[in-house]
């Protein structure tokens, strides 16, 4: 059992000072999320000037949420679709031509729930090059998904996903290897 009164979150656990992720999250709010869709550069320069690491023609969609900039890496030419929430708490690593559709969430933070103080910790999550969620994925922390992945729709990945390999399920399941012509 916890008991959330002896919780303590943990000293430099955002990464930046409180100032920096208040005003972070005011420029989500306001500049981010209702520039026009296809401002794909703004978008990328506002997460730049909060630390992010955003590579060539980068595409993300207004609608969607970065806890802190600071810990995203993306690699050249992906895409980040609608609504798909980048929980990072810990560091999220994107590579370049991987696609992560709409409602995706990835999810680094969690607690401890065999300690009574339910502590707070953050495991990095890797997704490598040429893959690609499709939407309303949920990739739990510290998971890697390899090269030229495919994960299938409402799918819920806990355990590290092979190479050129399509996933699908509650839990993620192998279905087979991806052929890539």
């Amino acid at each position: 059992m916890q008991n959330l009164n002896l919780y303590k979150t943990p000293e430099n656990f955002r990464g930046k000072p409180k100032f920096i992720v208040q005003l972070w999250w005011v420029v989500q709010k306001s500049l981010f999320r209702t520039s026009p869709q296809v401002l794909y550069g703004w978008r990328r320069f506002l997460l730049r000037c909060f630390g992010a690491q955003i590579g060539k023609k980068v595409i993300i969609r207004p609608t969607a949420q970065i806890t802190y900039p600071w810990k995203i890496i993306i690699g050249d030419y992906s895409w980040i679709g609608d609504d798909v929430v980048l929980y990072s708490l810990g560091k999220i690593e994107i590579g370049s031509n991987t696609v992560i559709s709409q409602r995706s969430y990835l999810c680094t933070g969690t607690h401890d729930y065999t300690k009574i103080d339910f502590p707070i910790y953050a495991k990095k999550i890797t997704i490598k090059n040429q893959c690609w969620l499709a939407t309303d994925v949920f990739v739990a922390p510290g998971k890697t998904i390899k090269e030229g992945c495919i994960v299938g729709a409402r799918s819920s990945v806990f355990n590290d996903l092979e190479e050129f390999s399509i996933y699908a399920g509650t839990p993620a399941k192998l279905i087979r290897k991806r052929k890539v012509e």
